[in-house]
């Protein structure tokens, strides 16, 4: 678990006033169980350096770390502490923002074990599910089995052609073999980018790229899984997306 994608954090060290309450009883959140949808929450959450408290069962002080790292292939991450700062055995939540979203999950250790010779990290294991309390303001959704739903756009004067995966009213995921995906990094914006929605939806949008993350799929080999999100989105547009939204989703409840 050693060979985890290295992430450069880019801030010190979570203060105590970075420290983030757990989602209060009886709010309205809702569980996240894909792997995906884990590893691309924790991904985002390594890059960006954002701070995670961490609340032992066994204590009632907070623990202050963030997520160094997220495997490109296994539902495995490496959790960095706060120096001095340590985990007691048992149960501990752990807490962040999202984005504009509070996400939570749960995971307990006997003992939780640092990488030799480095007591500052943590190798852990994917939660089952997390919490997450106002995710996303619409609905993701997948495209179906067997329709090729494609991202067209040229950048740097080269061609690009990726398949859809999901999308939403707020961004689309993009995935391809990686070297179809050469030159695609995090905060890269795409121009005029040709999305294929549909037998009759096209849609020309920008989007900024979000999130880069490789895995390894049982039918398709090493893959690289790109998150987008939709920027400088005119009203008509708007309402164009919104309306193939309502569309597939009323065609997938048929």
């Amino acid at each position: 678990m050693n060979d985890h994608l290295p992430i450069t954090m880019r801030r010190g060290p979570p203060l105590l006033k970075d420290a983030v309450e757990p989602i209060a009883p009886g709010s309205h959140q809702h569980d996240m169980s894909d792997e995906q949808d884990i590893a691309e929450a924790l991904s985002l959450m390594a890059q960006n350096g954002d701070p995670v408290s961490v609340y032992p069962a066994s204590t009632g002080t907070v623990v202050l770390g963030r997520i160094k790292a997220v495997h490109p292939e296994l539902p495995h991450f490496t959790f960095e502490l706060n120096e001095g700062e340590f985990i007691p055995p048992g149960e501990a939540t752990f807490v962040a923002w999202l984005r504009s979203s509070k996400m939570q999950f749960s995971l307990a250790y006997d003992n939780w074990t640092p990488v030799p010779d480095q007591p500052t990290l943590l190798p852990l294991d994917f939660p089952l599910h997390c919490q997450v309390l106002n995710r996303r303001s619409s609905t993701r959704l997948e495209t179906p089995l067997g329709i090729y739903y494609m991202a067209s756009f040229v950048l740097n004067g080269k061609p690009y052609e990726l398949q859809l995966y999901d999308f939403s009213a707020g961004g689309v995921g993009m995935r391809a073999p990686p070297r179809d995906t050469v030159g695609l990094h995090v905060g890269r914006k795409l121009q005029r980018v040709r999305l294929e929605l549909g037998p009759d939806a096209v849609l020309i949008a920008d989007l900024e790229i979000r999130l880069s993350r490789t895995f390894r799929s049982f039918l398709l080999g090493e893959q690289v899984q790109i998150g987008c999100q939709f920027v400088n989105l005119s009203p008509a547009m708007q309402q164009d997306l919104d309306r193939i939204l309502i569309e597939m989703n009323a065609s997938r409840q048929r």
